[in-house]
């Protein structure tokens, strides 16, 4: 047996948007569970601060804090914002992807590890309370900062859609918890062979505009980026995304998760494909 030329790595990892990805936007959601017409506040609310030069995240978190420091009652409260991620309902199929996944890849290489993880622009702390939270490895977003009653006062961790890219990063060199343990390591080289998931066996999976930079970054890394539209035709999604030719996705397929959907069989082609590679890989490990 020769040796293999490359480093054989038996892990791969499946990496999501959340809002409108996995889950109907929970900005918006969480607007009308607080009694207002979404599409209203975004216009009075938060269209004004981003045209007044707010970055269009902050505004929109902005907006929420205002809104609950004002109310009497229903305030937005770590506990409701928990609650909510409760009771938010994925897309059909999303609960049964992950395992139906996990199979997939064993049929091909049994001891494969595969994992997933959330990279999120929106609220992560409703992610990590809705009943798919168990199924990732980790999960990076906006998060805010409480008051002593439990009330949202400001933003204490920013996740731009530039900054998705790092968090590949931080997933490609296997560090978690990056406030804590990675604020520098993510910049520093680490050999192939000991990377926790090289990027070429990261597959990328988002809705629109926040999601360019990880299409670029899977594009250049020769990982999979596959997109998805929700309640819209392929050539809206197009026109709203307007990607170049070096973000441009494997495939784009409806957000339906459900076994028979593009999306499912684009997913378990990607998986089965870099399982291939893998296994192909092992054939040439000398003993």
């Amino acid at each position: 047996m020769t040796k293999a030329t490359k480093p054989v790595s038996n892990r791969i990892a499946l990496v999501f948007d959340f809002d409108d990805t996995l889950v109907p936007d929970t900005f918006d959601n969480l607007v009308e569970s607080c009694g207002f017409d979404y599409k209203v506040f975004r216009q009075k609310r938060v269209q004004p601060l981003i045209d007044n030069g707010w970055e269009p995240i902050l505004a929109r978190f902005y907006s929420l804090i205002e809104e609950s420091k004002r109310r009497e009652q229903g305030k937005i409260t770590k506990d409701y914002l928990a609650n909510f991620g409760k009771e938010l309902a994925p897309f059909d199929g999303v609960a049964e992807m992950f395992d139906h996944l996990r199979q997939s890849a064993k049929t091909i290489v049994p001891d494969i590890e595969v994992e997933f993880y959330l990279i999120t622009c929106g609220m992560v702390e409703i992610a990590r309370h809705t009943c798919i939270a168990p199924e990732f490895t980790a999960m990076w977003g906006c998060e805010f900062h409480y008051n002593q009653e439990g009330e949202i006062e400001f933003l204490k961790q920013l996740v731009s859609h530039t900054e998705k890219t790092r968090y590949l990063f931080h997933l490609a060199k296997g560090i978690n918890n990056p406030n804590q343990d990675g604020q520098m390591f993510v910049y520093r080289d680490v050999p192939s062979e000991e990377l926790h998931v090289p990027l070429t066996k990261v597959i990328y999976v988002g809705d629109g505009a926040s999601d360019i930079p990880c299409f670029s970054l899977m594009n250049e890394e020769n990982g999979v980026a596959i997109g998805v539209y929700k309640g819209s035709t392929v050539q809206d999604w197009n026109r709203e995304v307007q990607l170049s030719t070096s973000q441009r996705v494997a495939n784009l397929a409806e957000a339906d998760y459900r076994e028979d959907s593009e999306l499912m069989r684009s997913l378990t082609l990607a998986v089965e494909s870099m399982c291939k590679q893998i296994a192909l890989s092992q054939l040439s490990v000398g003993e």
